[in-house]
């Protein structure tokens, strides 16, 4: 076996089972997936439909969608037909609106098979998944377990939620079903670590990740990078989802941003950038918030440095694709693939860099393309 280059940015994930959400792969060597939530009322199938699709734009691998009525259900088969990205109907309690979502093509059920009702229900459940092609992600919070659980354990904790997940992957394995992955949420982030950590270690199925009401923009951000960042760094995680307070595609770009910063997906421009201070030969906050916003539009993994000095600027550059560093006088060097290129003014400053980012993206994909030719023709 041959040791990494840099052994302490290596992760090793945890081995599981893959299913199928749709088109999209999840667990096994598929890469983490990243998905998010409608807050529209389903039954508004443009509205839902039109956050849908700003979603996959941002990235989105998977959307869920709620199904709590039947009128949503109808809905859903009309929001399925207009999108592209795989839908996960979300279910809770009645399991006739698990059977409509199956059958207005769902790529997958959110349900916990315990509160959908008798074995009789859960066997028609289980036939409908079996019979669309849909997946279950078994869905188990520290907020609603089960009240025996709670009794027995006296409160929310690691053990109490395992064996609630436990419960419910016996119910579909009894009915041969084995198309399923599995959470156990919580707010609170030493609980949902904890809590995945033992569920990591007692089965094999993929693992969707998440610190559920975890807040607003800034604090849910955070929250989740510390609870999903640590499980992901410990190779545990199959699919993401960052739950905050905030418009759901700043979900999408939050796990984007948490696998980056892993190493474990890349996807578009990754910005280094310093913190800015007296050295700074430009506004390097409002540099790159101008950037970020103007390269929001690239896709092709890359990486971008704006440093606004000469102490850690050339270093940086040399380590991304383009780089920037602030010196006197107005007139900055820009770096290309890690090597001093030339200088730029203040004025020019943020359109040359795009230029420069967009030429490079187009670069990279059509070698990526070519590759991807000469591979298949072999």
């Amino acid at each position: 076996m041959t040791s990494a280059v840099r052994p302490y940015r290596q992760i090793l994930r945890r081995p599981s089972r893959q299913i199928m959400v749709g088109k999209v792969p999840v667990g096994g060597d598929a890469p983490i997936t990243v998905q998010s939530m409608t807050n529209t009322r389903t039954t508004d199938v443009a509205g839902t439909v039109a956050q849908i699709h700003r979603l996959e734009e941002a990235g989105a691998d998977i959307v869920r969608v709620s199904c709590p009525d039947e009128e949503s259900t109808a809905a859903f088969h009309h929001i399925v037909k207009q999108v592209s990205v795989p839908l996960v109907a979300d279910i809770h309690f009645h399991y006739k609106r698990a059977l409509e979502a199956a059958d207005a093509g769902a790529a997958c059920l959110r349900i916990n098979p315990g509160n959908i009702g008798s074995a009789d229900r859960v066997r028609e459940v289980v036939r409908a998944a079996k019979a669309n092609g849909c997946s279950i992600r078994i869905g188990v919070n520290a907020g609603s377990l089960e009240r025996d659980l709670l009794e027995q354990y006296g409160e929310p904790c690691p053990e109490a939620m395992v064996e609630s997940a436990q419960r419910h992957m016996r119910v579909l394995q009894d009915n041969d079903f084995h198309e399923f992955k599995i959470s156990v949420k919580a707010s609170d982030v030493f609980l949902a670590v904890a809590a995945y950590h033992a569920l990591a270690e007692a089965c094999d199925y993929p693992l969707h990740l998440g610190i559920t009401e975890a807040g607003g923009l800034r604090g849910g951000t955070v929250k989740s990078a510390i609870g999903i960042g640590n499980l992901l760094w410990a190779g545990i995680g199959d699919t993401i989802r960052v739950s905050l307070s905030a418009d759901p595609v700043e979900e999408i770009k939050a796990g984007f941003e948490i696998l980056k910063s892993l190493g474990l997906r890349h996807r578009g421009v990754r910005v280094v950038s310093c913190p800015s201070c007296a050295r700074q030969g430009f506004d390097v906050i409002k540099t790159v918030e101008v950037l970020e916003e103007r390269l929001a539009h690239i896709t092709t993994p890359m990486t971008l440095s704006i440093i606004g000095c000469v102490v850690n600027g050339p270093g940086e550059a040399r380590e991304t694709d383009i780089g920037l560093t602030g010196g006197g006088g107005g007139s900055h060097m820009v770096y290309v693939s890690g090597i001093k290129d030339h200088t730029i003014d203040d004025d020019r400053m943020v359109e040359h860099l795009v230029g420069l980012v967009e030429k490079k993206a187009a670069e990279l994909d059509a070698a990526a393309k070519a590759a991807a030719e000469a591979s298949a023709a072999e």
